[in-house]
């Protein structure tokens, strides 16, 4: 059940991605405000002079705040299917045997 989740987060994940790329390429930079200035803009388009600005910028910050919070369900999603809660972090650790005696030139007791 838990692979489904994670499939599903990953599809939207992508596709909010996708859409806040569009909606960002969609918007006029600021340079673009002089020519809106002398008649070529949108003020006769569907959402009014400044409507349209309002509407992209408010889909795009809702679409980066799903895209905040996909990311964030993903990492937990990642991190809870790779180690298990009940491991130690210290459970993998391999001491090496102490060879300091051999080392040295002595005899070691047999």
């Amino acid at each position: 059940m838990g692979s489904f989740w994670f499939s599903l987060l990953l599809v939207l994940h992508i596709l909010v991605g996708c859409a806040v790329i569009g909606f960002v390429l969609l918007q006029h930079g600021k340079g673009a405000d002089m020519g809106a200035a002398f008649g070529s803009g949108a003020s006769g388009s569907l959402f009014g002079s400044s409507g349209s600005a309002n509407f992209l910028s408010r889909t795009t910050a809702i679409l980066a705040t799903v895209f905040f919070i996909t990311s964030l369900a993903l990492s937990y999603f990642a991190s809870a299917a790779r180690q298990p809660a009940s491991q130690s972090l210290m459970q993998g650790v391999v001491v090496p045997a102490a060879s300091a005696p051999a080392a040295s030139g002595q005899d070691v007791p047999k």
